[in-house]
């Protein structure tokens, strides 16, 4: 009488998966907390910006800024624009596609400040855009600047196309040494004037903690799995009564 073959896989397959099982496993639990670390720092944005771009408004920093100290500040100015030196960034807000008008202040303590004065829409016909030359004072919130462009384009000086507000960029095509942030304006004017300034979003999406349920709910059901074919695999490792070979070997001792 001739054996069966065995057709169970080899130990060192099965250890191989087991081993880019773990892998998989630490990786999704990396994630998982990655995505905590990323709730508690939006948490801590949030709270922030609404103490900051809600308090009552100071003056523009000086010297080095920096995002989590500074950004989205508010704060007051007063000065004169250099409309000569102003450019366009390109921008789609809820108003539709367009762009911000990008005007350097020049400030009554000295400085330069680039100033987002608001939003224009890109129509056929441009709508008129208020250029006051008397001396201005407004408020709004403080920017960090948008180095090189954007995912999909990048800012070329040369032709003056601006896709992202670069305060580095803009002081050199514009020749002046201006601080190293920018304000995004609140609305000056009439309300259906333009430059449309106070469109700045503060509201930030938060579903850090829905991934973060994902990826961990994804390592649970990948070590049940392993749990379970581990399970499965001794079981049919052990010997059933009505194996052939077992049968065999016992009427042998019978007999």
């Amino acid at each position: 009488m001739s054996d069966a073959p065995d057709r169970r896989r080899p130990l060192w397959v099965d250890l191989t998966i087991l081993g880019l099982c773990a892998v998989v496993f630490v990786t999704l639990i990396a994630l998982g907390n990655w995505q905590v670390r990323r709730l508690a720092w939006k948490v801590d944005l949030i709270e922030a910006v609404e103490t900051r771009a809600f308090g009552q408004p100071v003056a523009p920093p000086e010297g080095p800024v920096t995002a989590d100290e500074h950004a989205y500040l508010r704060v007051m100015v007063a000065g004169v624009f250099d409309h000569a030196a102003s450019a366009d960034v390109k921008a789609v807000t809820e108003l539709g596609p367009g762009f911000w008008r990008m005007t350097p202040l020049r400030a009554d303590d000295g400085r330069t400040i680039w100033i987002n004065r608001g939003f224009v829409p890109a129509e056929r016909e441009q709508p008129v855009i208020t250029a006051p030359d008397a001396p201005v004072t407004l408020t709004g919130l403080v920017r960090i600047s948008e180095p090189g462009g954007t995912a999909l384009e990048r800012n070329r000086p040369d032709s003056g196309r601006w896709v992202s507000r670069d305060v580095a960029a803009l002081s050199d095509w514009a020749q002046i040494d201006a601080a190293p942030f920018f304000i995004d304006a609140d609305h000056q004017g009439a309300a259906d004037a333009w430059p449309r300034g106070g469109l700045t979003k503060l509201a930030f999406r938060n579903s850090h903690l829905s991934y973060a349920i994902t990826w961990y709910a994804m390592a649970a059901l990948l070590l049940a799995g392993v749990s379970y074919a581990i399970y499965d695999r001794r079981r049919g490792s052990r010997p059933r009564l009505n194996d052939p070979k077992i049968v065999d070997i016992a009427s042998r001792r019978r007999y």
